[in-house]
């Protein structure tokens, strides 16, 4: 397809997880040869194809090879709409399906860098904990590191889902306010997401609360395990996810190479949602970020490449007759 003066590549497939269950995939490739991979992790009750669309022709228009993928339950992958039975297979589906695109042949020399939003953020965490030294760098929106309290029931009230969760996990029933009108400023965008079949808008199903609340409340635990290079953006106005506890990741990790942002004034969704000028400001950061980590590491390899030369050239042995 034609994105503005640049040509971006769109591709999709569906693919089968280790559950046997179909789940779709997509890619935004750019015209010349990818500088690098990025993979997308979407948030709840969203999807990569349409959703995330601008994000992925953004960064591809910038030089990267994008992919994403539905998780289970989610957007056009198979299951139950908005149910997560178990996170940690979730996480396990996009790392199987990262890994195998990051292990061909034509990317085995290119950096690979994580994105994920809101609970795509989670995601992106649990897949570097997966996987310590794998990435080469994570992108982080308003991380689902905990869910903020305007939108978390009370403690009572969490017992008794819990219990409920054994007999019932896939009812509606979680007492939550409306997320889109939280998590979108744009009033067009909460008028997309409401009409698209794709996007979950229901109450939370208890099991996948109780599954993400799990989650946060182990994130939030063990934010000092952190260690790969990440960019950290989060809006000073969210009201879905707890910036606080952003700035909490970003002082207890120990990554030596990390960088935290807070825009103030901006809601949850950064990448989709914001004024067109605020979103300008937010992939302009992500981009010259990714950039740097490429410049550093092709810097690097050239020395890597360098250092390997000199060395077989002071092993060879010259023989004079």
């Amino acid at each position: 397809m034609e994105t503005g003066t640049e040509s971006v590549r769109y591709e999709e497939e569906f693919i089968m997880n280790s559950r046997k269950m179909k789940l779709f995939t997509c890619r935004w490739l750019p015209s010349c040869e990818p500088k690098g991979l990025i993979f997308l992790c979407h948030g709840y009750g969203m999807e990569c194809s349409i959703f995330m669309r601008d994000t992925g022709i953004r960064l591809a228009k910038a030089g990267y090879a994008v992919h994403g993928m539905d998780y289970e339950g989610h957007g056009k992958s198979s299951g139950l709409q908005g149910y997560v039975p178990d996170f940690d297979a979730l996480v396990t589906d996009c790392s199987d399906h990262f890994t195998s695109i990051c292990e061909k042949k034509e990317n085995s020399k290119k950096l690979r860098f994580i994105m994920g939003e809101s609970m795509g953020g989670a995601v992106v965490l649990l897949l570097h904990r997966k996987k310590p030294a794998f990435w080469d760098g994570a992108i982080l929106l308003a991380p689902m590191c905990k869910i903020a309290d305007d939108v978390k029931p009370n403690r009572l009230v969490i017992s008794a889902l819990t219990k409920l969760t054994r007999i019932i996990p896939t009812w509606k029933i979680i007492p939550t306010p409306d997320i889109v009108d939280l998590a979108f400023r744009d009033p067009q965008v909460r008028k997309e997401v409401r009409s698209s079949p794709y996007c979950y808008k229901g109450r939370p199903r208890l099991q996948t609360a109780y599954q993400l609340l799990t989650v946060s409340l182990d994130i939030e635990q063990r934010l000092q395990e952190v260690s790969l290079p990440f960019l950290l953006l989060h809006g000073g106005d969210d009201r879905v996810t707890d910036p606080s506890v952003s700035k909490l990741l970003y002082e207890k990790a120990i990554s030596s190479d990390k960088t935290f942002k807070l825009y103030p004034g901006m809601w949850h969704s950064l990448s989709r949602g914001e004024t067109a000028e605020n979103t300008e400001i937010v992939f302009s950061d992500i981009i010259k970020w990714a950039d740097e980590k490429i410049a550093t590491g092709n810097a690097k390899l050239e020395r890597e490449l360098k250092s390997e030369i000199d060395t077989n050239s002071s092993d060879k042995t010259i023989l004079v007759e």
